[in-house]
């Protein structure tokens, strides 16, 4: 397991999620414009300008700065676990023992600003009647990931899809509106720079472990009522994510 570091001349995946995190058009191909985003980026952020990506700086990007660990299973050729960094939080990925279609992306449906700790998640959901927290991974508005239900154990965050899925929350999803009640609170898309990228890098490291799962935000396993093949707003039974997940992460 090694570290990475990506410099002018570089390319690939990595080099896409470093330019949308400093503002450049994300070709995957690190150029004299990308070392000046980084530079300013790196300094914006106390960091050391010197236009490259190194670990300290892909961790305050809260984008993976491990190389993906070496398959623990020869025999079938299947990955079984993959360790990164986000956000600068180590955190091992395991391949569950369950059989995974589909990897759903939730929110917490929080205030946007609003912090939450998985303890506090862990306690809202067992206040509902569950076993545990429902999702399996969540990530912190600093862009830090964390474990939630063990992934050999079905989730609870989609009806009718858990035994056969993967649920990631990003803390958040809601608008902030001072005396405005809970319930009258508009969907927003609240991600911050940090979470934008750890959820970019965590689905692309989950890619790895279950690559013939499909990617989807939880307003995409609603019912399309229409049958006309698309899940129209109108047929969302709620807003979760707050953004187009199916659609940001259709290419990974």
């Amino acid at each position: 397991m090694g570290m990475m570091t990506y410099r002018e001349g570089s390319r690939g995946p990595v080099v896409a999620m470093i330019q949308k995190v400093v503002g450049c058009y994300p070709d995957s191909i690190w150029g004299k414009l990308t070392t000046e985003a980084v530079r300013n980026w790196q300094k914006a952020h106390s960091l050391t300008p010197d236009g490259v990506a190194g670990p300290r700086t892909l961790a305050a990007m809260g984008i993976a700065a491990v190389m993906p660990a070496q398959n623990a299973n020869t025999n079938t050729g299947n990955l079984q676990w993959v360790t990164a960094a986000y956000g600068g939080r180590a955190i091992t990925l395991k391949r569950s023992k369950r059989r995974i279609d589909y990897i759903a992306v939730h929110c917490t449906a929080s205030r946007e600003g609003q912090n939450l700790t998985m303890e506090q998640i862990r306690k809202e959901h067992r206040a509902q009647g569950w076993s545990d927290i429902g999702y399996h991974y969540v990530v912190y508005r600093d862009g830090t990931v964390h474990q939630g239900r063990d992934v050999d154990v079905s989730g609870a965050h989609v009806s009718g899809y858990n035994s056969y899925s993967i649920g990631i929350a990003y803390v958040g999803g809601l608008e902030d509106k001072p005396g405005v009640a809970y319930s009258r609170l508009r969907a927003k898309d609240t991600r911050t720079d940090q979470q934008k990228a750890s959820l970019l890098a965590l689905l692309m490291d989950l890619r790895k472990l279950y690559p013939k799962a499909t990617i989807q935000g939880h307003r995409d396993f609603s019912p399309d009522l229409n049958h006309n093949g698309t899940i129209e707003p109108s047929e969302w039974i709620k807003d979760c994510p707050s953004f187009d997940a199916k659609r940001a992460y259709r290419n990974i």
